[in-house]
């Protein structure tokens, strides 16, 4: 697909005013205007830098204002209409920043008085974009080859407990995992550098069993160490695992923020496992804030190689239409000459009764598919845990049902006893 020449951004929106008069004022705040003219926005200024309405569709009404505060307009019409929006911005007004690219599609609009519900569905972006960032530098091909995994999804847990377990409790469930055949272990996200746990420790004790189970197997186990924190922790944190022999990091995108995560994409030499905790207050009231599909072109771009995009029947509250479109949108090429593909991860109270729907939804084994009570939590402890993932997988990419699969392969069969339906 072309790059547009133009920033463009899609929105979804609610107002009580006339819908185009709406749009207008949100092109007008994130351009050139303002609540009233000034002096100096000449006609020649507004056709360099002013935001344009490229389309504008009435989808229908709401009986009532989605959020607080809107304001309403004189002229008393007596509807709430919805409509989409998408607005452009010359690529002059910014250039090729990822910050202030955020600052344009997602300022002030929020608050404007005209909306009581706004919410960006998608941007697109010039290639200049992809000359100014790096993207993904492993994605999907690198992962797979670092992590020895191909023609199937990477089999992955988190360490659970989430906390509480100190280095060497850490290193001996790693070392159960690596002996069930794993293939991806990920610190929790609340895990990082306290005093029970430190990281350096953490790191060093993990490594050890890691690289002793490679040297005996000839598979090295992807861990992905979680060194979230300011930027000289990161590097310092990223150079460790590094030396250690680790093959992954890992980072919170909304406690780094985007030029942290600018920064580790750009001084990382491994794989970046971009964990998207606190995701729900961004996207959660669905006539407000940022739709994924919009929201992980950002991360990718800055350098994110794993993405996590929930799982189907998950524990939280997204439906399963949702995950689906972000884990197909981290694996659509946002560029001709640069694709900047990243692998989605699929979590949140994952089993094997997942595996046939997400294979059949997804159509593609470009995933990790991590869970974390779907193994731990096996009857028959993590070995039949990471068994029936694997049986599980086998199943749906042949085309069989689990249940008859699983009359010749025991994990699977007692995973399903065990799995809630």
């Amino acid at each position: 697909m072309a790059s547009p020449v133009r920033i463009e951004a899609d929105y979804l929106i609610e107002t009580a005013y006339d819908p185009r008069v709406a749009a207008e004022a949100m092109a007008g705040e994130q351009s050139s205007g303002t609540f009233v003219a000034v002096p100096g926005e000449t006609p020649e200024l507004k056709e360099r830098s002013a935001a344009r309405i490229e389309a504008l569709e009435v989808i229908g009404e709401a009986a009532e204002p989605s959020l607080p505060g809107a304001g309403r307009p004189q002229d008393g019409r007596p509807a709430i209409c919805r409509a989409r929006v998408t607005l452009s911005w010359p690529l002059e007004n910014i250039g090729p920043s990822l910050p202030n690219l955020v600052a344009t599609v997602a300022g002030n609009l929020f608050e404007l008085k005209q909306f009581s519900g706004l919410r960006l569905t998608s941007i697109r972006l010039p290639s200049a974009f992809a000359q100014a960032y790096g993207g993904p530098k492993f994605g999907v091909s690198g992962t797979r080859r670092l992590a020895g995994v191909e023609g199937r999804p990477i089999v992955g847990t988190i360490i659970k407990p989430s906390v509480g377990f100190g280095p060497e409790e850490t290193a001996d469930l790693v070392r159960q995992l690596c002996e069930a055949g794993i293939d991806f272990i990920k610190d929790d996200e609340l895990q990082s550098d306290g005093p029970y746990c430190p990281f350096d420790e953490r790191v060093r004790a993990v490594m050890r069993v890691i690289n002793d189970h490679a040297a005996r197997t000839g598979r090295k186990v992807m861990f992905a160490f979680n060194l979230t924190g300011e930027l000289d922790q990161m590097r310092r944190r990223h150079d460790l695992v590094l030396r250690e022999g680790g093959t992954c990091v890992m980072a919170s995108l909304n406690s780094v923020g985007l030029v942290g995560m600018i920064e580790l994409g750009r001084f990382s030499a491994l794989p970046i496992h971009a964990h998207r905790n606190g995701w729900g207050y961004l996207s959660r009231a669905p006539m407000l804030g940022w739709s994924y599909v919009a929201w992980q072109k950002i991360w990718r771009l800055a350098g994110a190689d794993h993405l996590h995009v929930n799982g189907l029947s998950n524990k939280f509250s997204e439906p399963d239409e949702s995950v689906i479109a972000s884990a197909r949108e981290c694996l659509t090429s946002m560029f001709e000459d640069k694709p900047c593909i990243a692998m989605p991860v699929f979590s949140s109270g994952q089993s094997a009764r997942q595996v046939p729907g997400t294979y059949a939804a997804l159509g593609s084994t470009d995933l990790i598919f991590a869970a974390g009570g779907g193994i731990m939590a096996h009857p028959d402890g993590p070995a039949a845990g990471v068994a029936s993932l694997r049986e599980a997988w086998e199943a749906a990419m042949a085309g069989v049902p689990l249940a008859e699969y699983g009359r010749d392969h025991a994990a699977l069969a007692r995973a399903l006893e065990g799995c809630p339906a």
